[in-house]
């Protein structure tokens, strides 16, 4: 049996908003998923002597319709502060194609390397219906930037 990590309940949860000038979270909404992007630095990670910035980032995705959707596959572009851009294709999301029934949520954490000190994310979930429908679900574009950093798109 495969796991699932699935958060239910009416109303559906949400990531907890950080206070602070650093609290960033993104939302898109295509059909009836949401999608809902919360970025942090990870300096633990991070080696600027070496050129790496670690960035960590906890997706959220709410099915607010009637029908049950599979996430599928995920494409990302992600842009450095150098205006350079790299395409991350692949099924699923952390090993996982999780089925979304209608007012379920899917959270899950991931990590971005950056060879610079900011830049961006953005892309698209493809989602599947139980008819077999095809579709994008919107992935918010967000900012990778150091606390305290002006933010600005690169």
């Amino acid at each position: 049996m495969r796991s699932i990590r699935r958060e239910t309940s009416p109303p559906l949860k949400r990531i907890r908003r950080r206070r602070g000038a650093d609290a960033g979270i993104y939302e898109a909404r295509t059909r009836d998923i949401v999608v809902r992007v919360s970025p942090v630095y990870q300096p633990e990670g991070s080696a600027p002597e070496d050129g790496l910035w670690m960035w960590g980032y906890t997706v959220e995705i709410e099915n607010h319709g009637v029908e049950t959707v599979q996430l599928v596959a995920r494409a990302w572009t992600i842009t450095d502060g150098l205006n350079r851009t790299s395409a991350v294709e692949g099924s699923g999301v952390v090993g996982e194609q999780p089925e979304l029934r209608p007012r379920e949520a899917f959270r899950y954490v991931s990590t971005c390397p950056l060879p610079t000190p900011s830049g961006t994310m953005v892309g698209h979930f493809q989602m599947m219906t139980e008819a077999g429908e095809v579709f994008e679900a919107e992935i918010p574009e967000f900012s990778l930037h150091l606390p305290g950093a002006a933010r600005r798109v690169n």
